[in-house]
């Protein structure tokens, strides 16, 4: 059970644990339930299931909002050593400093059944507590970070291996500092290469995908979600602040936004939704990873059939396509 609870959480984790006091009761010396409050305890558990699926199946946008910010879910670098083998880290964007926010290197992705492939892997890091995230700049890259991130991309293409990049971020670094070692340069540099980067290119958002933080590493040919993730240009507090001049209205923002995974697949955004475990991916992080697996293994079979220039060109007009316009 989850250390961290939402509100909306709250009603069904005070059933798990009546639930778990009516177990506990119930056992007697052989560890065997009691038989008189069997019936009892299976009733419970169908109405622990029940509200479970009904919270769960009808989450509103901030609510995924919440899940996706969610201190237990699962981050870039356990999915990397959940997924991925041998997993070589680099460091540096061989022009200022290496960025703690954003991790990458090379690893080998294989399914037991003759799939192996060596593939860079990239991503936003946040940390577990105050010690890691200030390590860690709250998984808010300065840009040295997506210079590294470039760094890694270009050696991948030089060596013919595909690039898989994992989002959760909320957002690029905003400080001075940040920008005056050219922080709009840095990702408007990132749109520009990896548009035309001849190696198959996956983007993931695991978890928080806010504004040019997100899309500095977002530019590919697949674009996948995990079901309780969120991706817009501005997160709902942001947004808020500036129509309202308050943070009060985030969930109406939220609302506004659509920024979930079914928005976003809707809209042609996205490619695919990665579906969670019920509860969220840090439910059963093991079983998310491996759901993720399966669908890079999918993805990227059907993309290493493809030559550099088919991937340039389909990808320019996949993202050329996106968005509405009136003349």
């Amino acid at each position: 059970m989850s250390k961290f609870v939402l509100d909306f959480e709250k009603p069904l984790v005070q059933l798990e644990e009546k639930l778990a006091e009516m177990r506990a009761f119930a056992q007697n010396s052989n560890g065997n339930l009691n038989a008189e409050l069997a019936s009892e305890i299976s009733a419970m558990e169908r109405k622990v299931e029940d509200l479970r699926a009904s919270i769960y199946r009808n989450l509103t946008r901030w609510q995924r909002v919440q899940l996706a910010r969610h201190p237990e879910r699962p981050y870039t670098q356990d999915y990397v050593y959940m997924i991925f083998q041998d997993f070589i880290e680099l460091h540096g964007d061989r022009a200022y400093g290496d960025d703690k926010a954003i991790i990458g290197g090379f690893a080998k992705l294989k399914d037991g059944k003759g799939f192996s492939q060596s593939v860079a892997v990239i991503g936003h890091q946040k940390g577990r507590d105050t010690k890691t995230n200030l390590y860690r700049n709250f998984g808010m890259a300065n840009p040295e970070g997506y210079r590294k991130a470039l760094r890694i991309m270009k050696l991948a293409e030089k060596f013919k291996k595909p690039v898989i990049t994992f989002i959760d971020t909320p957002g690029a670094f905003p400080g001075v500092e940040a920008e005056e070692r050219g922080q709009a340069e840095a990702i408007a540099r990132n749109l520009f290469e990896m548009s035309r980067l001849e190696t198959p290119i996956i983007c993931v958002i695991i978890g928080e995908g806010a504004s040019g933080g997100a899309i500095g590493i977002g530019v590919g040919d697949r674009i996948l979600m995990l079901e309780n993730a969120w991706y817009s240009v501005i997160s709902p507090e942001s947004c808020s602040s500036i129509l309202w001049r308050s943070w009060s209205f985030k969930e109406q923002a939220a609302e506004a936004l659509k920024l979930t995974a079914a928005d976003l697949i809707e809209f042609g955004v996205i490619d695919r939704v990665i579906p969670e475990p019920i509860g969220g991916a840090h439910r059963n992080p093991e079983q998310t990873a491996q759901t993720l697996k399966a669908a890079l293994i999918e993805e990227l079979s059907l993309l290493l059939q493809k030559d550099p220039q088919s991937l340039v060109e389909g990808r320019i007009e996949k993202f050329g396509k996106m968005g509405v316009f009136v003349e």
